[in-house]
């Protein structure tokens, strides 16, 4: 049907690892057949945002910082107040 494992793409399977003396180590159960080769694909420590939501990102903490200044706060004990009467 899929013309073999090495066609089957899984993507929603998270694998830990850790690194000792250069190499990958794991200790995850898994039901893959034994000999299935995987890739892995080391995840960035930061973000995935794209030049347009980085931008809207930065704006949005611009117009924050500008609030803040402006004395333009609500306090979070009523906002929380607020989110509980709901």
């Amino acid at each position: 049907m899929f013309g073999g494992w090495s066609d089957v793409t899984l993507n929603s399977m998270t694998i830990k690892a850790r690194v000792r003396a250069g190499r990958l180590v794991f200790d995850e159960p898994t039901t893959l057949p034994e000999g299935t080769e995987v890739e892995l694909l080391a995840l960035d420590p930061g973000d995935w945002l794209d030049d347009t939501d980085r931008a809207a990102l930065h704006a949005a903490l611009t117009q924050s910082q500008s609030d803040v200044r402006a004395g333009r706060l609500t306090d979070a004990a009523d906002v929380l107040k607020q989110l509980r009467s709901r």
